[in-house]
């Protein structure tokens, strides 16, 4: 099974990357972008039986290796 990882700030996290992002986006006339979040993607090939197993797995590595837990969140979708 797949597993998809998305890991991003909390949101009381400034995040000065997407504020520099945001910055360059409204050099460029993206006047309508008002605010931008970034975060990491991870894609994980899982031996799991079901799609429970295999988004318990992924939290287990999300939470051991993937997210710093106390700046970051994560959200998990199973294929």
């Amino acid at each position: 099974m797949r597993a998809r990882v998305f890991v991003t700030l909390k949101p009381s996290v400034f995040d000065p990357q997407g504020k520099t992002i945001q910055d360059a986006l409204h050099t460029l006339g993206y006047a309508g972008v008002h605010d931008v979040r970034q975060g990491k993607y991870f894609e994980l090939d899982l031996a799991a039986g079901s799609a429970d197993a295999a988004r318990a797995l992924a939290a287990e590595v999300a939470d051991k290796l993937l997210a710093n837990p106390v700046i970051e969140s994560y959200r998990i979708e199973v294929e």
